[in-house]
C-alpha cells in the first residue's frame, strides 16, 4: 500500500484564498482555519464536507497483565465491551450526542461474547502472549491483525474515522512501544495507566526495561509491534493506515491509540498529513509522544480514558471549521468594508 502525501501548492493557495476572505481578521478563526486547510488538502477540494463520521473502539487482552502492571483485572476488558454493547459507557454517550456511528470490535478479548448485535467479531486469539517472557505476537499473526483492521476501513462508508480502545494492560504495550520507537527513556513513557500507585508505576516501569532488555533486538516496526503490541493496537494501525489511503480524515485518540499511530507513521510517514489529534492525555507519556509526532491536539481536558472519548468530543471543532468555511459570507457577499492598507 502507499498513502499520498497530501501537500498540494495550488489547492493550499485556493483554501487560504477562501479563509482569509470570509468577514473576520486575519487569522483570527485560530486552529479552525488550519483544520479547514487541512481537511481541505485530505479531500483534495475547496468544497469540503464532513459525512457519516464513525468511531472503531477495538479490545483485546495483553498476557503482560500477569506481571501486575494493571489496577484493574483481566476481566474488565470483555466487561467493558459488553457495557459498550448496553450503551452505558462514556463512548456511547459522546458519540450519540455528536451523532457519530460507534463500531466495537473484538480484535481479541479473552471472552467468549458469541453473535451480539453491535458487536463485530474479528478476534484473533484469546489475547496476546506475556512479552516479559516471549513475544506478544509472531510477526504471521500481527501482519494478520494489521490486514483486519485495513478491511474494516475499507467497508466504511464515511470519510471521517476516529480510533479507540478498550484492553486491560495496553497502556504498558503503548509505553513499551513508545520507548522503542522514539528512543524516549521507560521512565518518561510509563503513566498510572488505570490508576496505579507510584509504586505500581515503579513497577510497570521495571517490568518494561526488563521486556525490552529480553527482546533488544526487536527494532523495525512491524518486530516492534509484533513484540510488544496488542491485537487490538495492531488492528488499528492496519484500518489507520488503510483510512489514509482512501483519503479519510483520521481523528486520533489518546496514549495507546497514538502509539497505534506511531507505528503506522513509522511504516508510512505520510499517514500524519492526515491525522486530525484529538487532544492531549492526561496518561503520562502522552504529550512527548505526541511531540515526537509534530502533532498539536486540538483539546487539553485532562482525559485519560480512551474509548475513543477525545474523538467524539473534538468532532465539532471539525464540523466547525467545515462550516465556517462553507457557509461564513465574504467581505464582498456581505459588503463590509475589508482591512485598510
Amino acid at each position: 500500500m502507499s498513502i499520498t502525501p497530501t501537500q498540494n501548492a495550488a489547492l493550499s493557495a485556493e483554501l487560504d484564498r477562501a479563509i482569509n476572505n470570509k468577514t473576520k481578521p486575519l487569522g483570527s478563526l485560530g486552529v479552525l482555519e488550519t483544520l479547514a486547510r487541512q481537511i481541505g488538502l485530505i479531500q483534495n477540494t475547496r468544497d469540503i464536507a464532513l459525512h457519516q463520521p464513525s468511531i472503531l473502539v477495538f479490545a483485546a487482552d495483553h498476557g503482560i497483565v500477569a506481571e501486575g502492571v494493571s489496577a484493574y483485572p483481566q476481566d474488565v476488558t470483555w466487561q467493558m465491551v459488553e457495557n459498550f454493547l448496553a450503551g452505558g459507557a462514556a463512548i456511547n454517550v459522546f458519540a450519540a450526542q455528536n451523532n457519530c456511528a460507534l463500531r466495537v470490535i473484538d480484535a481479541g478479548v479473552n471472552h467468549d461474547f458469541g453473535p451480539r448485535d453491535g458487536l463485530t467479531d474479528r478476534k484473533l486469539a484469546q489475547g496476546t502472549r506475556n512479552f516479559a517472557h516471549e513475544p506478544a505476537m509472531s510477526r504471521d499473526l500481527c501482519q494478520t491483525a494489521l490486514d483486519a483492521g485495513m478491511a474494516l476501513a475499507a467497508e466504511l462508508d464515511g470519510n471521517v474515522v476516529g480510533f479507540g480502545e478498550m484492553g486491560i494492560g495496553n497502556t504498558t504495550a503503548a509505553a513499551a512501544l513508545m520507548h522503542k520507537l522514539t528512543g524516549i527513556p521507560v521512565a518518561q513513557c510509563v503513566g498510572a495507566g488505570t490508576g496505579l500507585s507510584a509504586e505500581g508505576v515503579l513497577h510497570k516501569q521495571r517490568v518494561i526495561e526488563a521486556a525490552v532488555a529480553k527482546h533488544a533486538d526487536a527494532t523495525e516496526p512491524l518486530e516492534v509491534l509484533a513484540t510488544f503490541g496488542g491485537l487490538e493496537i495492531a488492528m488499528m494501525a492496519g484500518a489507520m493506515l488503510k483510512a489514509a489511503e482512501l483519503r479519510k480524515v483520521l481523528l486520533i485518540d489518546g496514549f495507546i491509540v497514538t502509539s497505534a499511530l506511531l507505528v503506522a507513521a513509522r511504516m508510512q510517514p505520510a499517514i500524519l498529513d492526515y491525522c486530525v489529534f484529538a487532544h492531549c492525555s492526561n496518561e503520562s507519556g502522552h504529550q512527548q509522544m505526541l511531540a515526537a509526532l509534530g502533532a498539536t491536539p486540538l483539546l487539553n481536558l485532562g482525559l485519560r480514558l480512551g474509548e475513543g472519548t477525545g474523538c467524539a468530543l473534538a468532532l465539532p471543532l471539525l464540523h466547525a471549521a467545515v462550516n465556517f468555511l462553507n457557509q461564513m459570507a465574504t467581505f464582498e457577499s456581505a459588503q463590509v468594508s475589508e482591512k485598510s492598507e
